[in-house]
């Protein structure tokens, strides 16, 4: 097919609104529109914006950029990691380790935005109702994320948000059917029957119902749903300050009446555990968790889609080694068998959209600048 025809077809698709963005994956910063995308159960592919790139496809032996992977995999790696930090935070309690991370995380964003001269693009998000909104709904669920896998890393439930991140992908297949009206394909039909067979196990195993697990799941599909709707429009790193700046009022308030309480361990001496080094891994936090999204970014411009999809997997095994190895959590055989589960569905949802992207080739976007 010729460039003029693709970029024929392009306009018409995008002037009659059919064009959506993957589910779940930030867009990143450009001085241009952003490529528009279509999520066809599971199996992404995307449009060439009218005028702005080269028009050709990409092979699926076409090779990898190394420093795509490098930024990729180092965002997950450090997300796998990221319990280690918050075992360290201690005596700090799930909600001043939330409301921390909220505050340093808009300071090291307001930074960054500086330094990169994202001011401008900041402003223009805030005067955008709509986008405002929806920012404002992401920032409500990923604070309930943070707030929850805080709680898990410090109750010893480590396994259990491993869990949920592992079920992240099907989740974001099922949302993608009840909001978008995605059609699944049977192997994706059986991906989320098996899946849903595991958390039975799981919960009866555990004797109670694997709510840790499904909020986490839950919640962060949720904020990849709405980041959907803004993702043309707002950058990663513009994106993640807007919600920072959104919830540090409610931060800055709870760690008011923390103070008040005598329960917040910032700036608190006297007690094990408490003095700077407290302090200071109390504001690594923001720097981790605006610093991994920016390797993400980075790893997301310069590699395919399903690669990333891969790379996603890192965080949640390297955080169910953690459980098993260095926190020594419990894994009776029920665990083991929902996990291997789980693990056989993720494999049956990879190879399915494996498949239909080497029927597919996809429409390669060149990045108008790096992060």
């Amino acid at each position: 097919m010729s460039c003029e025809t693709r970029r024929a077809r392009s306009a018409r698709r995008v002037r009659d609104g059919t064009v959506a963005q993957p589910l779940g994956y930030p867009q990143p910063a450009t001085n241009h529109p952003a490529p528009n995308w279509h999520l066809d159960a599971g199996a992404a592919r995307h449009t060439v914006p009218v005028g702005r790139v080269r028009c050709h496809t990409q092979n699926v032996n076409t090779p990898l950029s190394s420093s795509g992977l490098a930024f990729g995999a180092s965002a997950y790696v450090i997300w796998g990691l990221f319990p280690l930090l918050l075992t360290e935070l201690a005596p700090a309690n799930a909600l001043e380790v939330t409301a921390q991370r909220s505050v340093w995380s808009l300071v090291v964003c307001a930074l960054l935005l500086t330094v990169m001269n994202g001011w401008q693009r900041m402003a223009a998000v805030v005067r955008n109702r709509r986008t405002l909104l929806m920012l404002g709904a992401s920032a409500s669920v990923i604070v309930i994320n943070w707030l929850v896998y805080v709680f898990a890393v410090e109750t010893g439930h480590v396994s259990s948000a491993s869990l949920g991140y592992y079920i992240n992908p099907l989740v974001l297949v099922a949302l993608g059917v009840v909001f978008l009206g995605e059609r699944l394909r049977r192997a994706q039909v059986v991906a989320l029957g098996i899946a849903l067979v595991a958390i039975v196990v799981i919960g009866a195993g555990l004797g109670e119902f694997p709510w840790i697990s499904l909020v986490l799941a839950g919640s962060f599909g949720c904020y990849g749903l709405l980041k959907k709707q803004v993702g043309r429009d707002v950058d990663a790193l513009t994106g993640l300050t807007v919600e920072t700046l959104l919830l540090a009022p409610v931060a800055l308030a709870g760690l008011a009446l923390m103070s008040n309480a005598g329960g917040i361990t910032f700036g608190q001496r006297g007690e094990p555990g408490l003095g700077l080094t407290h302090d200071l891994l109390l504001v690594s936090t923001g720097i981790v968790t605006a610093g991994s999204l920016l390797l993400f970014a980075a790893g997301a411009r310069r590699l395919p889609l399903f690669v990333t999809g891969l790379l996603q997997y890192i965080a949640p095994t390297m955080m169910f080694a953690l459980a098993v190895t260095y926190f020594g959590e419990p894994m009776p055989w029920t665990r083991w068998a929902g996990f291997s589960l789980v693990w056989v569905a993720l494999v049956v949802l990879t190879v399915d959209g494996w498949r239909s992207r080497a029927r597919k080739p996809q429409a390669v976007v060149q990045p108008a600048e790096p992060v």
